[in-house]
């Protein structure tokens, strides 16, 4: 037994974290280009939103990343060199509206979009475009509020139009938010929301993801009725939740950590609030206020396919902070004996994608799609112009194992997989160079120093062959 025959290998990028250019083409200024690496990336002072110019002593990646708006056709060669079927890609919102309320798109930002697909399309490359991939332009921010604001859905949806409509024919997989449940974790980072002094801060990020929930319902409305073609899919940031002993309080902990991310997939696969989230959010005072017509809009356009990044399990205890924590996308979770773990202290569990996979499968009984996964590791180019990443290949192939797996044992049913940052490329969690992911490696620094010349790892050729087999000389 093999992949299914049309399955779609390819690779994932952002545009904050891989476009650059961006006072390039008209682009306005997004929460993303605010934010700077190191430490303090997501420590953004509330105070400063008003008036914010970037500190001149931070470094912000965004600015020019790895260059791919001038680099395009290169990069898109490279994909296409190593046999993508798929590219994961995301719009930066402030290239089409650069302020986000403007009535008419920025004609030169859809050009440069234009361009990218007529590429994919020179060689026979599917886009799965992400609307939002965490931007959120600061004009919207500034004057209503982002997210906490309702008439950010209006403002979303003509983004939403703009793209379904020009991209008719072109673009058939959407996704409308990338991680939407990291909204509760990285608030300013993953959505723009900030908190003034006062603020019941938990409260506004539930009205704040209900309005991204009723958004992403009328965005698949919209797009079914521009094209009847374009498939819809949510998107969250997976791995399921392990008790960290067999004890009943270590057990329902997990359980209830897997609901805060499922909660939103629940919402966007369903149709509705789950029971479990009412009763917690009632509790916690923090239910959102809803229009008459909300649950009606929620449970009429629920979306196609679910998708999700893994990059690892978690784990945690019911009954005290365990001793030792360990780091994984934006996640601190008490820290598995079991498993090995990344330079970056991020745990390493491919059995733990297929666990992932039954669960969501289970749960949904949509069709999925893996459009993030990857290992950020120090890559270093030898004398002889050669980069050998074992670990990455060694990565890859055990969690695409466990994929496969999934699919022929236990019967799953999953679209494709794009592999994260296929190019090398700026890390979200903390703005790194260093920490890369890439099949390419690109001559650029944590200083903001390097030529920007693309070199060819050693995985890029593995994955090559991965795609020509269709994941069979995995086995051999």
């Amino acid at each position: 037994m093999s992949f299914p025959k049309q399955f779609l290998w390819g690779g994932a990028t952002a545009a904050n974290q891989f476009e650059g250019g961006y006072q390039e083409g008209g682009r306005g200024l997004a929460n993303v280009d605010i934010c700077p690496s190191g430490s303090d990336r997501s420590a953004i002072i509330c105070s400063h939103l008003k008036t914010f110019t970037c500190d001149e002593h931070h470094h912000y990646p965004s600015h020019d990343s790895v260059d791919f708006y001038h680099h395009y056709k290169e990069d898109i060669a490279l994909m296409a060199e190593m046999g993508f079927k798929v590219y994961r890609m995301s719009i930066a919102w402030t290239r089409i509206f650069p302020n986000g309320d403007e009535e008419e798109p920025n004609e030169e930002g859809l050009q440069f979009y234009d361009a990218i697909f007529r590429e994919c399309q020179k060689y026979h490359i599917e886009p799965l475009v992400t609307i939002v991939h965490f931007d959120c332009p600061m004009h919207l921010i500034q004057t209503y509020g982002g997210w906490k604001n309702r008439k950010m859905i209006d403002f979303y949806l003509r983004l939403c139009k703009v793209l379904f409509t020009r991209y008719k024919g072109i673009v058939k997989y959407w996704l409308p938010f990338n991680e939407i449940n990291m909204i509760l974790h990285a608030p300013f980072l993953g959505a723009g929301l900030y908190f003034e002094d006062g603020d019941d801060e938990e409260r506004i990020k539930y009205q704040a993801a209900h309005h991204e929930l009723i958004a992403s319902a009328l965005a698949t409305k919209l797009a079914h009725e521009i094209d009847p073609e374009n498939q819809i899919g949510c998107m969250f940031a997976a791995g399921s939740v392990y008790p960290y002993s067999c004890h009943p309080q270590d057990v329902f902990e997990a359980l209830k950590k897997d609901r805060e991310s499922y909660f939103f997939i629940d919402i966007q696969a369903r149709g509705a609030y789950p029971s479990y989230a009412i009763k917690e959010l009632t509790r916690k005072h923090c239910m959102p206020h809803m229009e008459d017509d909300d649950n009606a809009i929620l449970k009429k356009y629920p979306v196609d396919f679910i998708s999700f990044s893994y990059y690892n399990s978690r784990c945690v205890s019911g009954q005290k902070e365990p001793e030792k924590l360990t780091e994984g996308n934006l996640f601190a979770s008490a820290k598995n004996p079991y498993l090995t773990y990344s330079d970056w202290g991020w745990p390493i569990d491919p059995l733990g994608l297929r666990i992932t996979l039954n669960h969501v499968y289970d749960r949904y009984q949509k069709p999925m799609f893996i459009v993030e996964n990857g290992l950020g590791a120090i890559d270093t180019v030898k004398a002889d112009g050669t980069i050998e990443d074992d670990a990455r290949i060694s990565y890859l192939r055990e969690h695409i194992l466990a994929m496969k797996a999934a699919i022929e044992e236990d019967g799953v049913e999953l679209m494709g997989y794009t592999a994260w940052g296929p190019i090398d490329l700026v890390s979200a969690s903390s703005g790194e160079m260093k920490k890369r992911y890439g099949f390419v490696y690109v001559d650029k620094q944590d200083d903001g120093s390097g030529s920007m010349q693309r070199i060819r790892k050693k995985s890029f050729y593995w994955y090559k062959s991965v795609i020509e087999s269709n994941g069979e000389c995995l086995i051999k």
